[in-house]
């Protein structure tokens, strides 16, 4: 007498279940595409540069491994580079923050 109910709310269960993963991956493959790219640093540059601005200007931390300082400089040099109508401006301060944050440059001065 049992199993027949036991057998009858596993299914309810199983179906209930089942249209709820339905609808979930329905919601999930709707959702807007969001891109993934972090924002670059938005300017606003000091006197003389610092490690802090440096970091912020390349997106890493002050102390950050010289591979992920390369590999974000070359990121951000990619979307400002001259040739490809960027400023020669921000390509010096990316090429300034980048020797900054690897220990080529000491000092805080620019080109310009």
């Amino acid at each position: 007498m049992t199993t027949p109910l036991v057998t009858g709310l596993s299914v309810a269960a199983a179906a209930l279940g089942g249209r709820f993963m339905i609808q979930a991956w329905q919601a999930f493959k709707a959702r807007p595409v969001v891109p993934r790219m972090r924002k670059f640093y938005p300017g606003g540059f000091e006197r003389e540069m610092t490690r802090r601005e440096a970091a912020l200007i390349l997106g890493v931390r002050e102390h950050a491994a010289i591979e992920k300082i390369r590999e974000a400089h070359r990121r951000v040099m990619v979307a400002n580079h001259p040739d490809s109508g960027g400023s020669h401006y921000l390509a010096s301060k990316v090429n300034q923050a980048k020797d900054l944050l690897t220990g080529k440059l000491k000092g805080g001065s620019s080109v310009f």
